[in-house]
């Protein structure tokens, strides 16, 4: 089992996949090695493929994009590491999860934004401004952000595609003073051997210099400085998804909203008012980045009318008496 584990770490990182993919990957195959304990991988076939999933979704009752994961480490395993193709798979699939996204109001917006803490109000600016995701904002690098043409340059998104994201000039004096603040801790770092920021293999063989250079660092940095777990270098990496949350998390608390708010929430909410305020909704999807068109059609389905634009009966009854 560790010579093929490990074969497949070597293989994820050698094509740059997000430390994130590693982990889940490596946790799904570990899982369907022990699932099957004294069965060598090389003697497994299809039918232990479609036990594995079959439990997950009978007994376990994971979701389908959990399943689905699991599916594609067991596809990617067999393919890139065994070097074998599995044929058509049928084991019991999760249960499709249809739910609609939470989305805050343009008042809870600007309740949110006036009690987050100083330090992320940028951030959160930003994420609703450009409809980006938590990971994207957290990746955002000094050249990513053209000033002269009001965008975002979103680099190896959701499917690995970049995308041109909106840059409002309402963040623009905030992210200047950041940028501002974050050369002068980038110098400081270069003063002290630790200037080096994380860069894709490929890209880091092509420019041996541009780990250094400050075009290439992280807009929001960590505080402190830390130890890739790839190299084992000492470095600044980017801020904390999980801070961002709990930022977030606490801001919403404060503004006494009563909706489960997350960073994506935000993004939702920058689709849905832009469809609210007449925008195409083929223009919607490219800025979301969305490969299928009815990924952005779900929310049209939580505008104030609806879909159809269909108001409830209980509107038209004016005129015809109360309603009891």
């Amino acid at each position: 089992m560790s010579s093929y584990y490990l074969k497949m770490q070597g293989r994820l990182r050698v094509e740059h996949r997000a430390l994130a993919t590693e982990k889940a990957y490596l946790f799904w195959v570990k899982r369907f090695f022990y699932f099957f304990p004294e069965l060598p991988i090389d003697e497994r076939d299809e039918a232990h493929v479609e036990e594995f999933l079959t439990h997950l979704a009978a007994v376990e009752h994971v979701a389908a994009k959990t399943q689905n994961q699991a599916l594609n480490a067991i596809i990617y395993l067999y393919k890139k590491v065994i070097g074998q193709e599995l044929k058509e798979l049928n084991a019991m699939r999760a249960q499709q999860s249809n739910y609609l996204p939470t989305v805050l109001s343009k008042n809870e917006i600007i309740r949110i934004l006036k009690e987050v803490a100083p330090a992320y109000k940028l951030r959160l600016q930003l994420l609703y401004s450009a409809g980006l995701r938590r990971s994207e904002l957290v990746r955002l690098r000094v050249m990513d952000i053209d000033f002269d043409r009001s965008q975002i340059l979103v680099r190896r998104a959701k499917g690995d595609k970049d995308r041109c994201a909106l840059l409002s000039p309402q963040v623009v004096p905030g992210l200047k003073e950041v940028l501002s603040f974050r050369e002068k801790q980038h110098d400081k770092d270069l003063e002290n051997g630790v200037g080096s920021v994380y860069i894709p293999n490929s890209l880091a063989k092509k420019f041996p210099n541009a780990a250094n250079e400050w075009k290439w660092q992280f807009v929001f940095s960590s505080r402190s400085l830390s130890i890739d777990p790839r190299s084992g270098i000492t470095r600044r990496h980017h801020m904390s998804r999980g801070n961002l949350q709990k930022a977030i998390k606490a801001a919403a608390h404060k503004a006494k909203i009563c909706k489960r708010v997350t960073s994506h929430a935000f993004r939702h909410s920058f689709a849905t008012h832009l469809l609210e305020d007449n925008c195409d909704i083929r223009t919607v999807q490219d800025l979301l980045g969305h490969k299928d068109i009815r990924t952005t059609m779900i929310y049209t389905h939580i505008l104030d009318k609806g879909p159809l634009g269909v108001t409830s009966p209980l509107d038209r009854l004016n005129g015809h008496g109360e309603a009891s």
